[in-house]
């Protein structure tokens, strides 16, 4: 574990880096933001949506919650910090996509598919946080009784974000956007063995290597800032 002193060396490395050597950057930024995505992402120490794209300070608006997830709008009053980010970046700073951004062996899916769920009514913890999407679980327990709990959680992983992505058309700020053509959703998965990422195509009803997703798709990726 480093100590204290590695995360101050940190912040004095990014203070040279952006204060000293482009100081231009931050006295922009300070006049106010223009993140072109959000990015919907687990809270999980090995998924870092800015490191993993290559992005500067001001490029992404981040959304980090347990296992990446979008609860529908009428549970928004019970998770006033998504609905409340969702809102300021697609009414507010007027972001051009939404990226909901998953990771294999995300714990939150882990907990999903090995533990208790308690209702959506009831609070409290990564159980009833995960309500949310106990509709994934049902699926591929359905879907793939038999197989290991790896493959399990790894189905779970992608019907949960597929969920999340449904969830996001029933915020009406999103489906004013996507109707007029302003705004564009996509579902992606970090394969952290690999380090490969994977978008969810919804003419193919699948998760596809990212280069050989929809070309719109790749474009879109390719102009991420």
């Amino acid at each position: 574990m480093h100590d204290i002193q590695h995360l101050l060396g940190g912040f004095d490395r990014f203070r040279r880096r952006y204060y000293q050597e482009n100081p231009a950057l931050y006295r922009d930024l300070c006049e106010g933001q223009h993140p072109g995505t959000l990015v919907i992402t687990c809270c999980d120490s090995r998924v870092d949506p800015a490191l993993m794209l290559g992005c500067e300070p001001g490029e992404l608006f981040v959304v980090r919650n347990v296992a990446n997830l979008v609860p529908p709008y009428g549970q928004g009053w019970r998770h006033q910090s998504v609905l409340a980010a969702i809102q300021f970046a697609v009414g507010q700073i007027e972001v051009g996509r939404i990226i909901v951004l998953g990771h294999s062996q995300c714990g939150g899916i882990r907990a999903l598919m090995t533990q208790p769920t308690a209702r959506p009514d009831e609070a409290g913890g990564v159980s009833g946080w995960m309500s949310v999407v106990e509709p994934a679980r049902r699926e591929v327990m359905a879907r793939m009784p038999a197989a290991p709990l790896e493959s399990r959680c790894r189905a779970c992983e992608k019907a949960a974000l597929r969920i999340s992505l449904r969830n996001l058309e029933s915020y009406a700020c999103v489906r004013e956007r996507r109707t007029q053509g302003a705004l564009s959703l996509h579902g992606w998965h970090f394969e952290m063995a690999r380090g490969e990422l994977e978008a969810y195509s919804p003419q193919m009803d699948a998760f596809l290597p990212l280069d050989m997703s929809q070309s719109g798709l790749r474009r879109d990726a390719a102009t991420l800032a």
